[in-house]
């Protein structure tokens, strides 16, 4: 006779006696995932290192060797915005994107070495050992996110809106890092192998990054990048950022006036990327919850 897969409210200890999950706290549970994550980033900071190195090339270089043509197409309707100001909420949402790609990777990681399975036979809840994982990885890209706006500031950018706009930024950058954080996991359980984890996920980086509003004015772009951009996530995440560090609206690929000011492009980019973070967290949700249910039988 088989034996019943665990499920979240008992599992066996070495002992072979039973534990009830419900004893356990979901804060608790939280902390102690989250705490493991942050560890672990420690302990391997080369992940880190890369995840910024390449944005703050991007953002030196494109400054420096696309600045003064890049202007011209930015100040066309009688603004007066320096590239790097301009540049800036870009570079943020492209740590966003390259710090949201490392977070399936971890979790090929855990299955490699054991410790996924390890942690399914625990009587912690499953909510709270992948909040606890993805708060971690939130935190972290929170952290780059500040790095390169104050970089930016050295640079010559500036932040119309100051230090609330700034924190601004960065929740627009952890709003926007979720959707992709979910697609990197996604990928993660159905590989279940490092080396497509990192192609999957960094394959989709560039081609979102030169289609859509991020480095130049869509009324710059080609007709069909046009098109697309308006369909790409990171147009509306670069965006909502640029809003708030110009405090203006800036919204190219939908016409919205029901608002005021910089709102009419916040809104309508806050929620389209709500609406897809929920989407794919619900499918990596799901895909989790088969994975943990399959081998913790």
């Amino acid at each position: 006779m088989s034996t019943p897969p665990a499920d979240d409210t008992t599992a066996g200890d070495a002992a072979g006696t039973t534990v009830d999950a419900r004893d356990n706290n979901f804060l608790g549970d939280f902390w102690v995932n989250f705490k493991r994550w942050n560890l672990k980033a420690v302990r391997n900071p080369f992940v880190l290192v890369v995840s910024l190195i390449q944005p703050i090339i991007f953002l030196v270089l494109f400054t420096q060797v696309f600045g003064g043509i890049a202007s011209g197409a930015i100040n066309q309707g009688g603004m007066s915005i320096t590239y790097e100001t301009y540049l800036v909420p870009a570079i943020a949402m492209q740590v966003a994107l390259a710090a949201a790609a490392t977070s399936g990777v971890g979790l090929v990681n855990d299955i490699e070495q054991g410790m996924f399975e390890k942690v399914l036979v625990t009587p912690m809840s499953r909510v709270g050992v992948f909040a606890g994982k993805s708060g971690a990885e939130l935190l972290r890209i929170a952290i780059q996110i500040g790095i390169i706006l104050g970089l930016g500031l050295l640079i010559g950018a500036s932040i119309e809106t100051g230090f609330v706009g700034a924190l601004g930024i960065v929740a627009v950058g952890i709003l926007f890092s979720i959707w992709f954080m979910s697609f990197s996991n996604i990928v993660a359980v159905l590989t279940r192998d490092q080396e497509s984890t990192i192609i999957g996920a960094n394959l989709l980086q560039f081609p979102l990054l030169f289609v859509s509003s991020a480095f130049l004015p869509i009324s710059s772009l080609p007709g069909w990048i046009q098109t697309v951009a308006m369909f790409n996530p990171v147009t509306y995440g670069v965006d909502a950022a640029r809003a708030i560090i110009l405090d203006q609206d800036v919204m190219t690929v939908l016409e919205v006036t029901a608002f005021d000011g910089i709102w009419n492009t916040l809104v309508p980019a806050i929620a389209i990327l709500l609406v897809l973070d929920i989407v794919l967290g619900s499918v990596a949700v799901l895909l989790l919850r088969r994975a943990t249910s399959a081998d913790a039988q």
